[in-house]
Formats: structure tokens, sequence, C-alpha cells
């Protein structure tokens, strides 16, 4: 079994496992955040927590890239822009904007986001920068391209005012939760898992390949399931919460 032939049996196995993950999220929810509870194991400090769960998904695509034979590539290079300005926020600037780092994530969330992360920097990383045929020069001005980028910034931009909206809710030293509002909030209750959706959407149309596509089906399959999980929190816990929210499709869902 050559690489080419390996890469294809995990990218069918990961479309298997998120389309068994959907389903079991919908009625387990993941323990982490607001959910984690004390018999959930040991835990980890927050910031070094998502640290951990981040930064392998950018340094793995970043080997990926180096090892691969696309370093002159255009496309690859935007690429790999995009993927490394999502991870590097992701793993070395959004954990220590955080506040309460009492707060802690359990280890078996992080192992497994770990596992996850690196199972799609490779899926991800060896095809585009090696394993697919090279982009032509012609698919910088394709309308996929054109659009895909464009969602992509588009919804980096939503999550990163989300994520600003929902850290400004607590001074310093406050805890608890609050009703977040401005931004995308007046629509849904979780604009950040918006932007994320509308991120990978993004990567999946620009890059056009099924590991693309299988980033994107996993980001749904998590998040959509969670983002109703936060919105029926948020219903039972504060009885004055905004009846016209969503979940997390404006109007929708």
């Amino acid at each position: 079994m050559n690489e080419l032939q390996l890469h294809h049996l995990l990218l069918v196995a990961f479309f298997v496992l998120a389309a068994v993950t959907f389903p079991v999220l919908l009625f387990v929810t993941a323990p982490y955040g607001r959910y984690t509870r004390e018999r959930y194991g040991p835990k980890v400090g927050r910031r070094l927590g998502w640290m951990l769960m981040e930064a392998p998904s950018g340094l793995l695509y970043g080997v990926c890239f180096l090892l691969g034979d696309r370093w002159s590539n255009a496309a690859a290079l935007v690429f790999l822009l995009l993927w490394e300005a999502h991870y590097t926020h992701r793993a070395y600037i959004f954990p220590f904007r955080l506040r309460g780092e009492q707060q802690r994530l359990t280890l078996t969330a992080v192992a497994l986001a770990v596992v996850f992360n690196l199972f799609n920097g490779y899926l991800n990383g060896r095809y585009l920068n090696l394993l697919a045929p090279p982009y032509p020069a012609s698919w910088l001005a394709d309308p996929r391209f054109l659009a895909g980028v464009a969602l992509f910034v588009l919804g980096l931009a939503v999550n990163l005012q989300a994520d600003t909206i929902l850290i400004n809710l607590r001074q310093p030293g406050e805890t608890g939760y609050k009703i977040p509002r401005g931004g995308l909030f007046r629509l849904v209750s979780c604009p950040n898992y918006l932007g994320e959706l509308v991120e990978w959407t993004g990567w999946a149309i620009a890059t056009w390949s099924l590991p693309g596509l299988a980033f994107a089906a996993w980001t749904a399959a998590n998040l959509v399931p969670r983002a109703l999980s936060h919105h029926r929190w948020y219903r039972d816990k504060f009885p004055d919460y905004p009846a016209e929210r969503r979940a997390v499709i404006p109007f929708v869902l």
C-alpha cells in the first residue's frame, strides 16, 4: 500500500467517524467548558490546554508543507497562510486573551482534540502539499478559490469578533455567566461557532478537495450539536434570554 492509498483509507475513516460523531454529540455533550465536571478526570489549566489542543495542527501542516514539493506554488502558499493564520491565533493568541485561568480543561478532552488535529493536519497538509495534483496558476482566478477564500476570511472575522465579545463579558476577577450581546449575538447564541463553520466551508470550496470537505463536515458534526447545547443552556439559565435568537444559523437553526 502506498501513501496515497493509505491517505484515502484514512480519509474514508474520517468521514465515517464524523457521521457517527454527529448523532452521538446530539445526546452526549462533550465535557469541556461549562459542561466540565469533577468526575471527568484530571484537568489542566485552560490556557495550556488550548495550546496543547490547537498547536499540533498548525505545526503538522507546516511540516507537511516543508516536506512537500509546492514551495513555489501560489495556491499552496495561500492555503498555508490561511491555515497558519487560524491555528497561530487559536494556539498562541486566543489562550492568552482568556480570563479566569481557574477554569480548567479535562485531559481527556485535550487528548481527543490533539488526536483529531494531528489526523486532520496530516490529511489536509499532506494532500495539498504533495499527494494532490499541483494547483495551476489559473486557480487563483477560479470562482471557487475566490469565493472560498472570501468565506474563510469572513468566517475568521466573525469568529474573532464573537470571541472578543465573550472575553469582554467578564471584568478581571469576575466569574459566572452573562448573556452576550452585540455583533451576531443579535441573531444566534454561538456566532463563534458560526464563524468556524463559515471558515472551513470556505476552506473546502477554496481547496476543492475531499480532505477540505472532511474538515468542514467534522466542524459541523462537532459544533452544531454543541451550539444546540449552548442554546438550551442559555434558555434554561436566563429567563429573559432573547427569544428571537437561533442556536448557530441565523433564522434557521
